[in-house]
């Protein structure tokens, strides 16, 4: 079943469309991610899907028992979010906030499935540390621990391992593709690291000016937007 369909769909910002003609559909389960050079549009894509900025164009369309609050957000980092003045338990708690509406305080059940998120993630034994003395790859796994606290359905996630070294790179990646396979947490990830690409996803959406497709991991690499120098270290 198809959680977001998006149809003929034209982005941009300031009155500027950046891509237009966006096809696409998220089906439950999915492992898509978006790819393309910059300047393409993809975290534009990101934010319009989740109602932070407007489509120019076309119909984006979710299905029954979906809504944006049900959709988990790890953004890319700044260096003002990076020295958030916050312990990683308010962080991790902070997730809930979409859907609390005016409650101050945080329930038992929230507490409890913050923990859990934390403890899946691995940071639990950080839960008093300051957010802003973690190392990058902590940081992002509570951010991850976060966004589940928003979701158990789907996320999406914004170049999450930018920055990252390739140890804290690999750590993150499996533990989102755990949550895709064994949780069958729904989710669309934009990168620029083509082998986590092949290795992770089940579906690629290409965004360009010379070259776009929505289509299957196998597809992508047969098409001619599959990068040059990595179809011949493929073959």
């Amino acid at each position: 079943m198809s959680q977001i369909i998006c149809r003929d769909v034209s982005i941009g910002y300031d009155g500027h469309a950046v891509s237009k003609n966006i096809n696409f559909s998220v089906d439950e389960g999915d492992y898509l991610c978006i790819v393309g050079e910059n300047g393409s549009g993809k975290t534009t894509l990101m934010k319009t899907l989740l109602g932070l900025k407007s489509s120019f164009d076309g119909e984006i369309a979710f299905s029954e028992g979906i809504t944006r609050s049900d959709i988990g957000y790890l953004p890319q980092q700044t260096e003002a979010q990076k020295d958030f003045p916050a312990s990683v338990e308010e962080v991790v708690l902070s997730g809930f906030s979409g859907k609390r509406g005016l409650h101050l305080f945080y329930s038992r059940g929230e507490k409890r499935i913050a923990e859990g998120n934390m403890k899946q993630m691995g940071v639990f034994e950080l839960v008093h540390r300051p957010y802003s003395a973690l190392s990058g790859g902590q940081k992002q796994r509570v951010l991850l621990a976060r966004a589940l606290c928003a979701t158990d359905k789907l996320l999406i996630l914004d170049e999450p391992a930018a920055s990252l070294d390739p140890k804290a790179s690999e750590e993150l990646y499996q533990m989102i593709y755990h949550l895709n396979r064994d949780h069958k947490i729904t989710v669309l990830m934009v990168t620029h690291d083509i082998d986590a690409v092949v290795k992770y996803s089940t579906k690629v959406l290409h965004m360009g000016s010379e070259c776009k497709i929505f289509d299957s991991v196998k597809a992508y690499k047969d098409s001619e937007c599959f990068p040059k120098h990595m179809r011949e270290v493929s073959e």
